[in-house]
């Protein structure tokens, strides 16, 4: 059994396009589970979802009511709650709302994959964009320089073989098999927003569990009006996170260095780019508020 894990925050129209791309004629059976973060969006129920394949016993559709905007990760947390619940075998497949599937036969290559390499525990697929480009799907980690990267570019190694190991993959589409967890797998509530997927990866891949990427499952992300919504939220929190992040990951030497350097280089380019320099620096007050009250 595959379970989509979808966290809604007023994008219940992209999440029918997503459904609407689960393949309708397989032997693969799936459930879609929605986080709704948004409780006065109606829209999630009014009209109604897309129905899922017909004739199979288990596809159904899951809707999780948050009661409040809990961010990504707690979102997430929620649901791998209750499919553990389930089914403590399963295989979760986190996906993005703005995203939906390449092929009409990826539910099959993604269980086919799992039987083929048990020893993979979080597997992170190429993203493309609608143009055909790859979006991303992996990143790397330089923990000594608190350089946190994104591939958007894949290798040619990559075409012949079937994964990649990496420091960590995209949550917009990442794949859990749970039955290597010997206990539910969750996402660090510190975060709210931005860098919770490579914080999962960090955590899970120093307890021995191997991370890694493949090209064998495409996901197509559309760009969407939900992820460029204020904007100054979304600088807070990704400044925010990443300082988060080297707290977690590195030493104390990095965290600061990395620390000053984006708060002198939004103080001098203040005047020039006023509005994203004030909004690194409420990101940079966050953070400094989270030390100062003594919170690890």
């Amino acid at each position: 059994m595959i379970y989509f894990v979808v966290v809604n925050y007023y994008s219940s129209h992209l999440i029918q396009k997503l459904i609407a791309s689960l393949p309708q004629n397989q032997d693969v059976s799936y459930q879609v589970i929605i986080v709704n973060n948004s409780p006065d969006d109606e829209l999630i129920l009014n009209p109604p979802l897309p129905t899922l394949a017909q004739g199979e016993e288990h596809n159904s559709i899951v809707i999780l009511d948050a009661q409040e905007n809990l961010g990504f990760g707690k979102a997430c947390n929620l649901a791998l709650k209750w499919i553990y619940q389930q089914n403590s075998q399963a295989l979760v497949w986190l996906i993005n709302p703005d995203a939906y599937l390449g092929e009409t036969n990826s539910l099959k290559i993604a269980r086919d994959f799992f039987i083929s390499y048990p020893e993979v525990s979080i597997l992170g697929t190429t993203v493309y964009e609608e143009s055909g480009q790859v979006w991303f799907g992996g990143g790397n980690f330089i923990k000594e320089k608190g350089v946190i990267t994104a591939h958007h570019f894949l290798s040619s190694e990559s075409e012949s073989i079937p994964y990649i190991e990496q420091p960590w993959v995209t949550g917009c589409s990442l794949l859990i098999a749970l039955k290597n967890f010997r206990e539910i797998p969750q996402f660090d509530p510190d975060y709210f927003l931005y860098y919770e997927d490579f914080d999962f990866c960090q955590r899970y891949q120093k307890k021995g569990h191997i991370i890694a990427l493949t090209k064998q499952i495409r996901v197509i992300h559309q760009p969407s009006s939900i992820t460029s919504r204020n904007q100054d939220l979304k600088i807070q929190h990704s400044i925010y996170s990443y300082l988060l992040s080297l707290e977690k990951h590195c030493n104390q030497r990095v965290l600061w260095y990395r620390f000053l350097r984006i708060f002198l280089t939004s103080l001098i380019k203040l005047p020039l780019q006023g509005q994203i320099s004030l909004s690194k620096l409420k990101g940079i007050w966050l953070f400094w508020k989270r030390t100062r009250n003594g919170v690890s």
